[in-house]
């Protein structure tokens, strides 16, 4: 018999739609009694909290983390139901810190349990089906929606409403379900796989925009934080005004990593100007490739927990 590890954390997928059209937690996930039977599968399901997404912060990622963990080899995989808000997050923090064979597979809903046209309980088998296929070892943390199967590293939230919302805009979908197979298109790089202890590091992320001058970045240097994130212009670039204020943070040896605020393709230095990618790499930023501003924010928080010198944290970032 497979036997397979059901956490729920709450989410939309647990919600239910009151009288006035509202969507609201219950005291009780109805998840925890729904029943899906997939043949020759025993699930053990445990309600580890029941929080809307947006209450749900790297402390709860790491009680995730060490509740798999602590599961060692009992199981043949896990299953986690999550709010979709920062399902991504969650899931490239486990991919980033777990390293197991068996399949890690994350689900949620975009409508809630009494809505029409609800997909929670469909998602959730649908995750089900991808944690007992044999296809599904050795890939890591995965996210199952609609009949997709997304890499933890590059699936992203792309609409509020939509149940199509989660997409893959470098890599594209990992796989997806038909009827009656589970279908992979594509292996992933090699994972890097740190593991993790605290996750009390203070990492602000920092949006740009047109005409963003030097002040937040001031009050941010003056504020003595452990990292900052800035999802930058394009390829990664910012105002000169912004810049100056980026030289204010380094002078106080605080770690500065560069995104791009675009959706899709990989930051990277380009432009030789002040403001532009070359010298801010010059002045010691480091660019992450092919992440948004929250997962890098959990990148550089494991990569501080580890105490890695600057040489190797540059280097990890920078990984795919």
């Amino acid at each position: 018999m497979t036997k397979i590890l059901v956490l729920h954390t709450g989410g939309t997928i647990s919600m239910h739609e009151d009288e006035d059209g509202d969507v609201e937690t219950g005291v009780v996930n109805p998840l925890t009694e729904a029943q899906v039977e997939i043949a020759d599968v025993v699930l053990q399901v445990e309600s580890i909290f029941n929080l809307p997404s947006e209450h749900i912060g790297p402390k709860h990622m790491l009680q995730l983390q060490q509740r798999i963990l602590a599961a060692g080899n009992q199981f043949d995989g896990v299953v986690i139901t999550h709010g979709t808000d920062t399902l991504e997050e969650t899931a490239f923090f486990l991919d980033s810190t777990l390293k197991v064979d068996f399949p890690i597979v994350m689900t949620g809903a975009m409508r809630s349990s009494n809505e029409l046209g609800s997909d929670g309980l469909y998602n959730y088998q649908s995750a089900l089906r991808v944690a007992t296929s044999e296809a599904s070892r050795k890939r890591g943390v995965m996210v199952v929606m609609n009949d997709e199967i997304h890499a933890a590293r590059f699936v992203t939230k792309t609409h509020t409403t939509n149940v199509a919302t989660f997409a893959s805009p470098i890599s594209g979908a990992m796989g997806l379900l038909t009827k009656r197979q589970v279908i992979y298109f594509y292996d992933l790089p090699r994972r890097h796989v740190l593991p993790i202890q605290q996750v009390n590091q203070n990492i602000p992320v920092l949006k740009a925009y047109a005409g963003m001058d030097g002040q937040l970045f001031q009050l941010l240097a003056d504020a003595n934080v452990n990292g900052l994130i800035i999802e930058a212009l394009g390829a990664g670039n910012l105002s000169r005004e912004a810049a100056m204020g980026v030289s204010v943070v380094l002078e106080k040896g605080i770690p500065v990593v560069i995104v791009s605020r675009s959706f899709n393709g990989v930051a990277e230095p380009v432009y030789d100007y002040l403001g532009g990618g070359v010298q801010l790499e010059r002045a010691g930023v480091i660019f992450a490739s092919s992440i948004n501003g929250p997962k890098a924010r959990l990148k550089l928080l494991i990569g501080l927990d580890n105490q890695l010198s600057p040489d190797d944290l540059r280097h990890y970032l920078r990984s795919v």
